[in-house]
């Protein structure tokens, strides 16, 4: 579990296993954005705190290969939280959680999203993606193999004011520019 503050709310972010259709969920949440099918690859849970008192609560859910809460897998703004959930990115407005907005931003999974002057980029399994903040893909850029390495370093993934580094499972290094363009 992850919790940040959010002006005067408080939020918790944490992996959850949920179902709407079951009494002995241990969390109850307000809203659920889960698929409509049922079935939940991922899910994670939201709970908002005013004064120390849960305000609202939310479950999401989607699609994709594994994923879990963690310090760059969401990014909050004084309005809105968005949060990578298995291969979709959510964003939910503060203080109510409604669901603004979801995006499927990769093909297998979405590692981690940052927040750029006006937009996100994201760190996907598959594909870089930069959203805007209406949350409509602006680009996406796929390399020759998954954006991650076997060791899974802290430069694996690097956003600098110029450019946009990310490395393969075979250590091929791509360099993007803020338009999606590969400068090298």
């Amino acid at each position: 579990m992850i919790s940040v503050e959010i002006g005067e709310f408080k939020a918790e972010l944490f992996d959850e296993i949920y179902s709407s259709d079951s009494a002995d969920n241990i969390n109850k949440f307000d809203f659920e954005y889960l698929d409509i099918d049922g079935s939940y690859a991922e899910q994670v849970g939201i709970k908002l705190y005013k004064d120390d008192a849960i305000f609202k609560s939310a479950i999401i859910s989607a699609f994709g290969g594994g994923t879990t809460v963690h310090k760059t897998s969401f990014v909050t703004e004084a309005d809105r939280i968005i949060i990578c959930c298995a291969d979709t990115v959510f964003c939910l407005s503060i203080p109510d959680l409604s669901l603004l907005w979801k995006t499927k931003a990769d093909t297998a999974t979405c590692f981690e999203i940052f927040k750029l002057p006006t937009d996100y980029i994201v760190h996907g399994e598959l594909d870089i993606t930069r959203l805007g903040h209406d949350g409509r893909i602006l680009w996406q850029q796929s390399g020759g193999d998954i954006f991650t390495t076997l060791h899974s370093t802290n430069d694996d993934f690097i956003i600098t004011d110029d450019y946009i580094l990310a490395t393969d499972w075979e250590n091929r290094k791509y360099k993007f520019d803020f338009d999606g363009n590969i400068i090298s």
